[in-house]
């Protein structure tokens, strides 16, 4: 396999979740050791082999080629609130010593007083200084995205921004016309054909770029690159070993105007390093990973087997 060329050694990992988080309660996924370290490839079973391959190169980079120098040495980090009852989203904020807070909205199941009720307690927590930004992966169209997104603003004294609100470009175009608040795109930019060629003119006043999904850090800064928007890193839930690459990201990039939503380590209930990725005062510092808890946070035999005839088909 030539996209194996250089990885010596294959680890599969799993972790569970401390509340459930995209619709799962344990993480898991691939480390991959190369020359230049470790490499993390953990595309959600929702991918299929050709949107995966992004996720390989990523973690093929990380573990062969290492990463561009950084131009920081820490990036600040806002805390990840779950779509957990106002009580619980006030103490994951006020413990989390973060400035910024990411609110998950529209999970299945909850109505919009949920939403309202955490995005309040999370102001709460944060002070009148603090900013706010709420996460709907997707779940509305534009007419109840409207609503919402009025509601949330004022339960927040105003929000940074929201992500991803609609599902496709043309209602977050058609939303932006309709609402104050700054719309930033996420699936609409990484789960696209080619990243680099989405237009965005209407559509977006922010892009997330998270490194997997895109395919690795120099991929990523291509899109930012490319799209001349501001731009705000994020994980795709992943062990230390893969926020490690985030960090180098948002170290490279020639402008940092938000909180990077990199502090996702404290949702797992372990981490396969001894020394994880977790913010102090409200930043995560740049270097690398080491996973010296690979023993001890192995897959079942099931899941092993799994994600290696998964690397095998996304990497041969």
């Amino acid at each position: 396999m030539a996209d194996t060329a250089g990885i010596d050694a294959v680890h599969v990992f799993s972790v569970p979740l401390r509340t459930r988080f995209r619709g799962i309660d344990v993480r898991d996924g691939v480390l991959v050791h190369g020359p230049a370290g470790w490499g993390e490839f953990s595309p959600f079973w929702d991918y299929d082999v050709t949107e995966s391959r992004r996720w390989w190169a990523a973690a093929r980079e990380a573990a062969v080629e290492g990463w561009p120098a950084p131009v920081r040495a820490a990036v600040p980090v806002n805390v990840t609130v779950p779509a957990v009852g106002p009580e619980r989203a006030h103490g994951i904020v006020a413990a989390s010593g973060c400035r910024t807070a990411k609110v998950k909205v529209a999970e299945p199941g909850q109505a919009a007083g949920d939403d309202v009720a955490r995005v309040e307690a999370v102001r709460d927590a944060l002070g009148p200084a603090g900013a706010v930004r709420v996460d709907a992966n997707a779940a509305w169209d534009v007419g109840t995205a409207v609503s919402r997104i009025r509601a949330l603003d004022a339960a927040a004294a105003g929000l940074e921004y929201v992500e991803q609100p609609c599902a496709t470009l043309a209602e977050l175009a058609e939303l932006r016309r309709r609402v104050a608040v700054r719309i930033a795109v996420d699936e609409g930019v990484r789960r696209s054909d080619d990243p680099l060629r989405v237009d965005l003119r209407e559509a977006a006043d922010v892009v997330v770029l998270k490194v997997q999904p895109l395919g690795g850090v120099r991929a990523a800064l291509r899109v930012a690159e490319a799209h001349g928007l501001p731009c705000v890193v994020s994980s795709a839930l992943e062990s230390s070993v893969g926020i490690a690459a985030g960090v180098a990201l948002a170290a490279a990039l020639p402008e940092l105007p938000f909180a990077c939503g990199l502090a996702t380590v404290a949702l797992f209930t372990d981490d396969v390093t001894g020394h994880p990725l977790l913010p102090a005062g409200g930043e995560l510092p740049v270097r690398t990973v080491v996973p010296d808890r690979l023993a001890a946070l192995a897959a079942p035999v099931d899941v092993d087997a799994r994600w290696r005839a998964r690397l095998g088909e996304v990497a041969g």
